[in-house]
């Protein structure tokens, strides 16, 4: 359990922030990046969640999302250096993606048919849900980085977690916008 009594501790004044493993890395490092994107796109859903209480499915689905993304961090902040460690690592597993999987395919199936690309808005719902989208994306390209670093490592299932975020994130905008029929649809040169 954690347990957190004193909030600031000074440490990071120095522009350095301390991993899960306990080594110290520049608040500018690629892997604080990643894991502090995947705060970023959890905090962007707990803003969406205000508009999602009348879809209470999709709340509990955004709810287990919010509370692995704690896990993606954690598993980020905890870089595998090849050894064996002296405790248990959070890691994202296989059947944490498998249950996201299942909740696309559970949202996807009711979704009115895309005739367009979907521009972000229509419910509030679904508006911070589409900017939700784009914070996972940014957090994906950046684990993406991470991992092609030497000396690096991201695991498979934390990688495959972060891309189906966005696929889920994506159809659970379209179920928020009345299953796609509040949708906004992208006019290819409109303007013009």
């Amino acid at each position: 359990m954690v347990k957190l009594n004193k909030i600031y501790t000074k440490t990071g004044d120095d522009g350095t922030t301390g991993l899960v493993s306990g080594p110290r890395r520049a608040k500018d490092d690629l892997r604080v990046e990643a894991y502090g994107t995947i705060d970023e796109a959890n905090s962007a859903i707990g803003l969406a969640r205000l508009h999602t209480s009348g879809l209470p499915e999709l709340d509990a689905m955004l709810m287990s999302i919010q509370n692995d993304l704690f896990d993606l961090g954690a598993d980020l902040a905890t870089p595998d250096t090849g050894e064996p460690p002296a405790y248990e690592p959070l890691r994202i597993v296989e059947k944490q993606v498998d249950r996201v999987e299942r909740d696309i395919d559970q949202l996807n199936a009711g979704l009115q048919p895309l005739t367009s690309f979907v521009l972000p808005g229509g419910s509030p719902a679904a508006a911070q849900l589409h900017l939700a989208r784009t914070i996972a994306r940014r957090a994906e390209r950046l684990m993406v980085a991470l991992a092609r670093t030497d000396g690096e490592i991201v695991s498979e299932p934390a990688r495959k977690y972060v891309n189906r975020l966005s696929d889920f994130l994506f159809v659970a905008a379209r179920h928020a916008n009345d299953r796609g029929h509040a949708d906004v649809l992208w006019v290819p040169g409109k303007n013009r």
